[in-house]
């Protein structure tokens, strides 16, 4: 019997690899938070849930100028909305910033702490227990 990861791993996966570009766009805000002109940039999880759960749902391209449908991260990069105008142009909010960043990092600890109990009941499958 053939095992198919896709179902047995779900989109937990690719919410890792989520996780891990906005813990890098965060990063960088928290970086720039003195930079003149920097524009704070993030990606809205809910769009690219979405995106996700709309996948078997595809265009069919016929030639190769046609637009392509795959989920592209970095097409999901949007810049923030400021609550607050900054003299120099700067759109960071660092207290917002670092909150963002803990709540990721708590995501992404429970997402890998999913995949891990998958993988283990995966390995006990394929042992007999």
């Amino acid at each position: 019997m053939a095992i198919n990861f896709n179902k047995a791993l779900g989109v937990h996966d690719n919410a890792l690899l989520l996780f891990e570009k906005r813990t890098q766009l965060i990063t960088e805000n928290i970086v720039n938070g003195d930079t003149p002109g920097y524009k704070a940039r993030d990606i809205d999880f809910d769009r690219v849930l979405q995106n996700q759960q709309g996948k078997g749902l595809s265009l069919k391209t016929s030639q190769s100028r046609h637009i392509s449908t795959a989920t592209n991260l970095d097409a999901m990069i949007e810049y923030r909305v400021p609550e607050q105008s900054s003299a120099d142009g700067n759109t960071v909010d660092v207290q917002k910033e670092k909150a963002e960043f803990a709540e990721n990092i708590i995501r992404y600890q429970t997402t890998l702490s999913i995949l891990t109990r998958r993988f283990s009941g995966l390995k006990n499958a394929f042992r007999g227990e």
